[in-house]
């Protein structure tokens, strides 16, 4: 089975991300395996989704924006966010959008071309999950979330900037 970082630990990955799907019998051939689709597939077959017995999560490319889930999105358990190149930094804004604007409180997943330099900052916009490029390794990438003590701006992690943490608290 497949690993990743979840909450900071490696476990298990029980989903199976499904890039590309023509029809919904990728669901009925797969009867309770908990699935992540591609948005269009999510919204072409929802008759199809509904029957399935496992769960089901969609992932967003980066030219696509979370307000496209409309009412579902607090049903979902999961929302993958697709880095197709590491420098593609718009999954960034969706996490945030989806954290801060949109009050999504389930799982938010990194997929795609996702580095151990990019987890701290990942984490800061409100990842909670990451599946990184096959060519990390992942309990290295394990100490990417300690590369620094604190963050200056607010984010989802963090909602205090750390000015106003300073004049609360004292130095950091």
């Amino acid at each position: 089975m497949p690993k990743l970082i979840k909450d900071r630990t490696i476990v298990d990955d029980h989903w199976t991300l499904v890039k590309e799907a023509n029809n919904g019998a990728i669901l009925m051939a797969v009867p309770g395996s908990d699935l992540i689709v591609p948005l269009q597939f999510w919204r072409l077959f929802q008759t199809e989704i509904q029957s399935h017995s496992g769960q089901v999560g969609v992932w967003l490319n980066s030219d696509e924006v979370a307000q496209a889930i409309g009412d579902d999105l607090h049903r979902l358990p999961v929302i993958a966010l697709n880095f197709p190149a590491f420098a593609d930094g718009r999954p960034y804004t969706t996490a945030r959008e989806l954290r801060e604007s949109l009050g999504y409180k389930g799982e938010i997943r990194a997929i795609g071309d996702v580095l151990r330099d990019q987890l701290y900052y990942m984490h800061r916009c409100g990842f909670s999950t990451f599946a990184p490029r096959q060519d990390q390794d992942l309990e290295e990438c394990l100490t990417a979330f300690s590369d620094f003590k604190t963050g200056y701006q607010a984010s989802p992690d963090q909602p205090l900037p750390l000015y106003r943490r300073r004049q609360l608290t004292g130095p950091v």
